[in-house]
């Protein structure tokens, strides 16, 4: 394999792992915020939430705790948990090849 082969693999994992680490970022972002009563008439905390609930889309409303904060953590914590897993499973593989 040649090094300048390498070196494309080694960018394109890293831009994966950068990927999942925002997507969970946001999505911890969003959890802070919730449980921080921040001000959701704000342009940038609707944003972030906006953003938050498509990234969890599959795990929002997920669980059926009784506190609303427990939902919140529990299903945008998994998705956050999941893309960070999966991502940067995905980057080693391909840093691997």
């Amino acid at each position: 394999m040649s090094p300048r082969y390498r070196n494309g693999a080694n960018q394109a994992g890293t831009v994966i792992a950068i990927v999942a680490d925002v997507m969970a970022l946001v999505l911890g972002l969003w959890i802070l915020m919730y449980l921080l009563d921040a001000n959701r008439a704000n342009e940038f905390v609707q944003f972030v939430h906006d953003v938050a609930r498509w990234l969890a889309g599959w795990s929002h409303d997920l669980f059926t705790f009784d506190e609303e904060w427990a939902r919140v953590v529990a299903g945008y914590g998994l998705a956050a948990v999941v893309y960070l897993f999966v991502g940067h499973a995905i980057a080693n593989r391909v840093h691997r090849h």
